[in-house]
């Protein structure tokens, strides 16, 4: 017999997630979005290193950063992280 298993929105306040974000889309909760400005950014990763939910992506081929903005929690430690202030926390 197997069971579904529950979504992050029907485990109860205080439960515990038992599944790394990206089993989830959890980008749906958030009030704020990263945006960067491109002049500014130079490329450090040190966002990327900091995202506790591998929302900040680096494409190598164009080697550019971007958002995930479907793993994005808003939560702003990219942009409190990053040295140059290039990110820019904005409501959605």
């Amino acid at each position: 017999m197997t069971s579904e298993q529950k979504g992050w929105k029907e485990i109860p306040i205080a439960g515990v997630c038992w599944r790394p974000a990206t089993d989830y889309l959890t980008g749906d909760w958030k009030t704020l979005k990263p945006v960067r400005d491109k002049e500014k950014c130079n490329k450090c990763l040190i966002c990327y290193m900091f995202c506790p939910d591998g929302a900040v992506t680096w494409d190598p081929e164009i080697e550019d950063i971007g958002f995930n903005l479907d793993y994005c929690k808003g939560c702003g430690i990219c942009a409190v992280e990053c040295p140059k202030k290039a990110i820019e926390m904005v409501h959605e």
